[in-house]
């Protein structure tokens, strides 16, 4: 079994940089697909960025955030620069297990962007 603990948010502001990390335990596979993922309240839980063998933006974060993970230290992280309000969000990592295609989420680490 895999959890996940982020931590790293808090509030900024505009213009501002937030590290997020991702902590991850437990039986690790190999073809996995690490993510953020953000929910604002009433909104759905949409992808921020996404990595295994490449990286994926959305739009409205690419230039601005980049993921990266270290091996070493089982741990993802998310670099958030030129932050915005309307990046205030709760965010969540994700694991997902590509041949179980089985997917686990951390419990999630707010930010809060002001203007």
């Amino acid at each position: 079994q895999v959890q996940l603990v982020e931590s790293g948010g808090g509030l900024a502001q505009t213009g501002g940089s937030l590290r997020l990390s991702c902590q991850v335990s437990g039986s690790i596979r190999r073809m996995v697909t690490m993510s953020w993922y953000r929910q604002r309240p009433g909104d759905q839980r949409d992808m921020v960025a996404s990595i295994n063998t490449a990286t994926i933006y959305a739009p409205a974060v690419k230039g601005r955030f980049t993921i990266s993970k270290d091996d070493t230290k089982n741990t993802l992280y998310l670099q958030m620069n030129n932050l915005k309000p309307e990046d205030t969000a709760l965010y969540f990592c994700r694991y997902y297990n590509i041949e179980s295609r089985s997917g686990v989420w951390g419990q999630g680490t707010q930010v809060t962007v002001s203007s």
